[in-house]
């Protein structure tokens, strides 16, 4: 057996829980602040972090080490990571932290479909049935009843 810090699912666990601590902070900070300059603040910070991580564990790579198409596709990220961003927090500052989440979570949904046609993944019949069953969950936690 595998150490947990090797584990996909225990960063996968641990992602999942900080997302949602994001979620429950970024409705307070956005309280009394504009939706983009709180996601310039987040920005910041992350960033920041990031410097430290890398620091500490020593992961600093030289640019000329990394490949134009990679450049290429972390730059897109970036930018679909910020528009994400701005989105969210927008969502956030109108509607109820509870109703924003599961809805910012059909990623999970669009990133299965995108995989299978972008990235060739394959999905079993039992894998389909849980995507439906997430996208139907995230609904239905939507609905305002």
């Amino acid at each position: 057996m595998k150490p947990a810090l090797l584990s996909w699912q225990f960063w996968a666990i641990l992602s999942a829980t900080f997302a949602a601590l994001t979620a429950i902070f970024a409705k307070i900070g956005v309280e009394n602040v504009g939706s983009d300059f709180a996601t310039f603040v987040r920005t910041i910070v992350i960033l920041g972090a990031v410097v430290c991580i890398l620091g500490i564990t020593g992961g600093w790579q030289a640019p000329g080490s990394i490949s134009w198409r990679s450049y290429l596709f972390l730059m897109l990220s970036g930018l679909a990571t910020g528009a994400s961003w701005l989105c969210y927090f927008r969502a956030l500052k109108i509607g109820d932290a509870a109703r924003v989440a599961p809805i910012d979570k059909m990623s999970v949904v669009l990133v299965a479909i995108f995989g299978v046609i972008f990235l060739g993944e394959k999905l079993s019949g039992i894998n389909w049935m849980g995507v439906m069953l997430i996208a139907t969950g995230a609904v239905l936690v939507a609905f305002k009843g």
